[in-house]
């Protein structure tokens, strides 16, 4: 398969010498082409880029770990030992295809062996997974024997941290079972149907027709002495759903009715979660006192060692107030340590909440305008120290050493001179007097680190440096070894070329936003070229691609491929800035498309090649809606657009994301920015797609979308794919990414695209 790949990239290549030089209007797309743009898509570009990243797998012992990745000789296995600071193949690749060939009869190629991953034992020994049986491979002898039947995964129970007990539902109450009498016993006796123990409600719980069942699951989180349970008491009794019709069952020849809950901003008719203790020993039932938490909104509560308590975060519904709460597990009686306000929201699920030891807890906060990091006293709720403070923003807690009272962590924007998205290593006391960078590197650093705290493998790399993965001793950030580096000679030979970063002025004309331009393959200053965005302005993150990966392996180099210039930009109103930064999208979404508008308006001054009369832009879910207020924001900029997935009117999304960020309870300004209500305005020409069974975001927006252009008069075009969830359009591509393509060929470049074009190394 690899062969093929390569093949089929060497013929790509050598269309391109025979294709012209530069893209003018009304040029004649071939097959070659979509050759190309075929060669960038990632099941094809991941194939030629070699040791790209390392991702680790930690060894039990921790004296070191695995990972797998792409070489010039195909999917390899190595091993890196922190002892030896050295990095060799797992085994030899060639003897164990032919081992398992010939003694399992099962094709092995030694460049793709039929496995991704390994667990490596004692004795010189490692563990594969072969047709769900897990077979020993010894590499000193080259021995292969069976070692047992896979494992299979039961999410239906949940074992106790002593392994004598297992959590199970039976007749929608919470069992247990002691696994060596094989004795149950009953732990509650009122659940029912609709208000049922343990089973909380899933994101994509979806069921058959109006009343089918939803699937079973548990969750259960066991007290660290397996003495008591920490579950939830779930009650549809009042919840409304919303419907699906799937017309993809090959042996139904009538649409087949999918229901699930799902709560729209404001709703009360929602699933709620009760959290619940049940003490074994006692055999008795404590409701922890808190008002039931709506579904679609996060919590989570963590054992003391003792198991006399749990702790955790309490978000009102709202986003506007959150409580760090102290629960008693004999009376479910909760005592608020500390409780954050936000006049905007308080975005819950990106909090660190830490406990240290008996005596402290770290907890970050936007208060005072960045994301950073305080140290309370767990006993009072005291605020003991702000640990770090300046314009940049925490991002991930790494590590905390209570023995030498320091704590690792991420943060952006520190680096005044550097990308303000770029991830840097930090370690600080627990007296916050200063704060030491350990990757100094101006790159992107993702890190991982051991199980032991000693090290961290650090993959760095930026849009136009290939990744260098490295492992850093934690508590200095020397580098101790270098593990890889990624090759990328085979890229320049497809014409590969890095997008460019620009900073231009965000809406405010004052605030530098940042963003990416893809230039055309075979670009000429003296040519013009149309211009697609990308657009994805979520506020709850950043999107523009900061490693070598991320700008690499998208759904926007292709594009390039046919004679487009790509941008994307993050504006106003993202994450990973300031708080202020942030502010701008609060109660308007929508309004980042000023911010795109702005962007391009800005490029095409300061590059006289880009044709400001042909812009184009694209997006998916968020990013839809994205793209179709753009276009009826700035029709006289915006005259095509794909808009795919999206959620056009934030009342009828799920609650969550717009509670939280378009404010709670729901206003005026939800109908203001709702593309449905401003669909008179459409000009240019509009491809709206939604996958027919998509429970993430209800295609019935679309549907409205649609019914109002409708009765605007309004031409545009639609696409429903039949059996179609929320994910398709990927940088992996298939049928939607052709046809996002090849609407754009047709009415941004605008030339014929070829009909009916078959994929020819990716599955359809």
């Amino acid at each position: 398969m690899i062969r093929d790949i390569q093949l089929f990239l060497s013929l790509a290549l050598m269309t391109m010498a025979v294709m012209p030089a530069s893209y003018a209007a009304g040029i004649e797309i071939t097959e070659s082409h979509y050759k190309q743009a075929e060669a960038f898509l990632h099941p094809n570009i991941s194939k030629i880029v070699y040791h790209l990243d390392v991702w680790p797998n930690w060894l039990a012992d921790s004296s070191g770990f695995w990972h797998v990745t792409n070489t010039r000789e195909g999917k390899r296995f190595f091993l890196t030992s922190f002892q030896d600071k050295s990095t060799e193949e797992a085994f030899c690749h060639q003897t164990l295809a032919d081992i398992i060939e010939e003694n399992l009869k099962i094709d092995a190629d030694p460049d793709d062996l039929p496995f991704n991953r390994i667990d490596v034992l004692e004795g010189d020994t490692i563990a594969i997974e072969l047709k769900d049986t897990v077979w020993h491979y010894h590499r000193e002898t080259e021995a292969l024997f069976y070692h047992k039947e896979r494992p299979k995964t039961d999410r239906r129970v949940v074992k106790s941290p002593d392994d004598k007990f297992e959590a199970f539902i039976k007749d929608y109450n919470l069992f247990v079972r002691e696994l060596e009498s094989g004795e149950e016993k009953q732990l509650s006796l009122t659940g029912k149907p609709l208000r049922c123990y343990g089973n909380p409600y899933g994101w994509s719980d979806i069921m058959e027709g109006p009343d089918g069942e939803r699937p079973e699951e548990i969750f259960v989180s066991w007290s660290p002495d397996s003495r008591k349970l920490f579950t939830v008491i779930t009650d549809l009794r009042q919840a409304e759903k919303m419907y699906l019709l799937d017309q993809s069952v090959d042996t139904l020849y009538r649409p087949r009715l999918l229901s699930y809950y799902r709560g729209s901003p404001g709703d009360t008719t929602i699933v709620y979660h009760k959290p619940v203790i049940f003490d074994l020993e006692k055999n008795k039932e404590v409701r922890v006192n808190v008002d039931p938490v709506p579904h679609f909104m996060s919590f989570g509560f963590n054992w003391n060692e003792e198991g006399d308590e749990l702790y955790g975060l309490y978000t009102h519904r709202g986003y506007k107030q959150a409580d760090m709460l102290r629960i008693n597990t004999e009376t479910g009686e909760t005592r608020v340590l500390f409780s954050e306000y936000s006049n905007l929201s308080i975005e819950s699920g990106k909090l660190i909440v830490e406990r240290i030891g008996d005596d402290f807890l770290l907890f970050s906060s936007e208060r005072n305008g960045w994301y950073h990091l305080y140290l309370y006293d767990y006993q009072s709720g005291e605020l003991l120290t702000q640990i770090t403070d300046g314009e940049f923003v925490v991002k991930s807690l790494v590590h905390v050493c209570e023995d030498s009272e320091t704590i690792y962590f991420t943060a952006g924007g520190k680096e005044k001179s550097r990308n303000p998205y770029y991830d840097h290593l930090y370690k600080v006391g627990f007296d916050g007097l200063e704060v030491h960078l350990l990757s100094p590197e101006n790159a992107h650093h993702q890190v991982r680190i051991s199980p032991c705290g000693t090290y961290v493998v650090d993959n760095y790399s930026r849009i136009d440096q290939p990744t260098v993965s490295v492992m850093r001793e934690l508590a200095t950030g020397n580098i101790a070894y270098k593990i890889s580096e990624a090759d990328i000679d085979d890229l320049y030979e497809i014409g590969w070329s890095a997008p460019k970063q620009f900073v231009v002025k965000g809406r405010d004309h004052e605030t530098d936003i940042y963003g990416l331009l893809y230039y055309p393959v075979d670009f000429s200053p003296d040519d013009d070229y149309p211009l697609i965005n990308y657009a994805y302005s979520g506020p709850h993150g950043s999107f523009i691609p900061k490693s070598f990966r991320q700008a690499l392996i998208n759904i926007m180099t292709p594009f390039t491929r046919f004679g487009f210039a790509v941008m994307m930009v993050d504006g106003l109103g993202t994450s990973d800035r300031s708080r202020s930064f942030r502010e701008w999208s609060y109660r308007n979404i929508g309004g980042n498309m000023h911010c795109h508008a702005a962007a391009v308006q800005q490029l095409a001054e300061q590059h006289s090649w880009l044709d400001v009369s042909r812009v184009g832009i694209f997006g998916h879910s968020a990013g839809g809606y994205d793209a179709t207020r753009a276009m009826l924001l700035y029709p006289d900029l915006f005259k095509v657009g794909v808009s795919s997935a999206a959620n056009h009117d934030h009342r009828m999304e799920k609650a969550w994301w717009p509670e939280m960020y378009m404010g709670y309870p729901v206003g005026d300004y939800y109908h203001e920015q709702s593309n449905i209500t401003n669909a008179e305005n459409l000009e240019g020409r509009l491809l709206i797609a939604h996958g027919g069974i998509d429970e993430n975001v209800n295609p019935s927006a679309t549907f409205k979308l649609a019914g109002k252009l409708i009765e605007a008069g309004k031409d545009f075009d639609m696409l429903i794919m039949p059996g179609t969830r929320h994910g398709f359009g990927s940088s992996s591509g298939d049928y939607f990414t052709k046809v996002r393509w090849n609407y754009f060929i047709r009415h941004l470049l605008p030339a014929e695209p070829i009909h009916n074009y078959q994929f020819q190394t990716i599955a359809p």
